[in-house]
């Protein structure tokens, strides 16, 4: 996750943006800022998918073949 300062300052300047418009070098921050939080976000979703079995109503597993070989990479088995 995220610092709660990064998670502010994104908010600042993105409050700013609509309003008042951002300088160049805020702008740099920004796009800094957003690809540092997306790259967060994505690896904790990955994570997390990891960890998930879907079952239909039949109680079959149908968990697709793709997250069951990535999930089956990292067993400790």
């Amino acid at each position: 996750m995220l610092p709660k300062e990064k998670l502010d300052r994104i908010n600042v300047l993105a409050n700013k943006a609509k309003t008042t418009g951002l300088t160049e070098a805020e702008a740099k921050e920004q796009s800094v800022l957003r690809r540092e939080y997306l790259e967060t976000f994505r690896s904790s979703m990955f994570n997390t998918l990891k960890g998930v079995t879907i079952i239909d109503p039949k109680g079959n597993d149908v968990t697709p073949e793709k997250l069951k070989k990535v999930q089956g990479k990292n067993e400790l088995h």
